[in-house]
């Protein structure tokens, strides 16, 4: 193919990679914002509603060796199409269900395409990055960022209208699932970088376990602040229920902000260096604000952790894919993983935690697992360049 026509090419992935990626987090905020409701039509308590919702985290966990096993059979551009186009039913299924069991049997499926998605094109956008020599994973998990807070505003004004969830979801599921389904066609096609490289089960070198523990490390601190973020403001600064949320707004601004803009800054100061930086920034706001409790110094200090973890993971992905003795689609399966692993045990860990001394005290332990990132940082550099 002519050189031009590789350029074009590769400018076509890459808007389409974009795309999904802010699919599935317009899609995953359409949900969220619905959950009250859902839980109001089917009767559940809330114990109820939190085993229902870890079914989703479950569906995705178990549909990582899955994925794995397929990107080295079919390619990520094949898989990638196929869970695009599933998306047009999967968000749906948990807004039909008509008890608690529905709800579950719902929520794993929509929680293993999802997954499969994101491994799909997380192995797409490294080969978009490979092409380009240069970094934009970054910007693309901006674009899940993106997404999700468009869903939930979206989701809310839809809501505020008396727009049922089954309406609400059924549309998104049909506009983004045919748009999905229609961009998948610019995926680049499989060659070596998306498919045969490297063998799909070995045993893991020191650098990808290092990965694998800083992406648990980053996504168990997002997770934290998720969820609480707001009952830290409410119960440690004693604010009202309006300002408490303003913790988990200013957490998700500085994080879309840390994504949309990490690219340029890897290309500048290289990915080992940001992560390093990034990982101090969170230790230190977040710290300042535990000792000094105040809403402005909390208000910052969440931004801190917003913008210091923002670009962790998208780089950590993109290492991983080259981190040579496995092929990229496992190996970003297993980052996912580990990741995904650190996303559902932040919030628990947080709450038993506090239980046990208090929500500061807890808290704390985001403030240790930035400072390990930090330290952890020097092994993304030993990851091959795609440059």
């Amino acid at each position: 193919m002519p050189v031009e026509g590789v350029r074009r090419a590769t400018r076509r992935a890459r808007l389409a990679v974009a795309v999904l990626f802010f699919m599935e987090g317009f899609v995953a905020a359409s949900w969220f914002v619905r959950i009250p409701q859902v839980k109001d039509r089917l009767g559940l308590s809330t114990g109820q509603l939190g085993a229902s919702l870890l079914a989703l985290t479950v569906g995705l966990l178990l549909a990582m060796p899955l994925v794995g096993w397929l990107l080295t059979r079919t390619g990520s551009r094949v898989v990638a199409r196929v869970m695009a186009l599933a998306f047009v039913v999967v968000p749906v299924l948990p807004v039909l269900a008509v008890n608690q069991v529905t709800l579950m049997l719902g929520l794993a499926l929509f929680g293993a395409v999802s997954g499969m998605l994101d491994v799909a094109i997380n192995v797409q956008g490294s080969a978009v990055e490979t092409h380009m020599r240069r970094p934009v994973m970054s910007s693309f998990h901006g674009m899940y960022s993106a997404g999700g807070i468009a869903g939930s505003a979206i989701g809310g004004v839809l809501a505020a209208l008396g727009v049922s969830p089954r309406q609400h979801l059924f549309l998104v599921a049909l506009v983004l699932g045919v748009l999905g389904s229609y961009v998948a066609r610019w995926l680049l096609p499989e060659s070596p970088l998306t498919r045969n490289h490297g063998p799909m089960f070995a045993r893991p070198t020191r650098v990808l376990l290092v990965l694998g523990i800083v992406a648990f490390c980053a996504l168990l601190n997002e997770g934290a602040m998720s969820d609480w973020s707001a009952v830290y403001l409410r119960d440690i600064i004693a604010t009202n229920a309006g300002l408490a949320a303003a913790g988990f707004t200013v957490f998700s601004i500085t994080m879309a902000v840390g994504r949309l803009s990490g690219d340029r800054l890897a290309a500048r100061f290289g990915s080992a260096q940001l992560i390093r930086v990034g990982g101090i920034l969170s230790a230190f706001g977040l710290g300042i604000s535990l000792l000094v409790p105040s809403l402005p110094v909390a208000l910052f200090g969440f931004a801190c952790v917003g913008a210091g973890m923002s670009f962790v993971f998208p780089l950590v992905v993109s290492a991983a894919s080259r981190s040579g003795r496995m092929a990229p689609g496992p190996a970003i399966a297993a980052i996912s993983t580990a990741g995904y692993v650190g996303l559902m045990a932040g919030p628990s860990s947080i709450g038993l935690t506090a239980e046990l001394s208090s929500l500061r005290a807890a808290l704390g332990i985001v403030v240790l697992l930035s400072l390990l990132v930090a330290v952890l940082a020097r092994y993304v550099a030993d990851a091959r360049h795609p440059a």
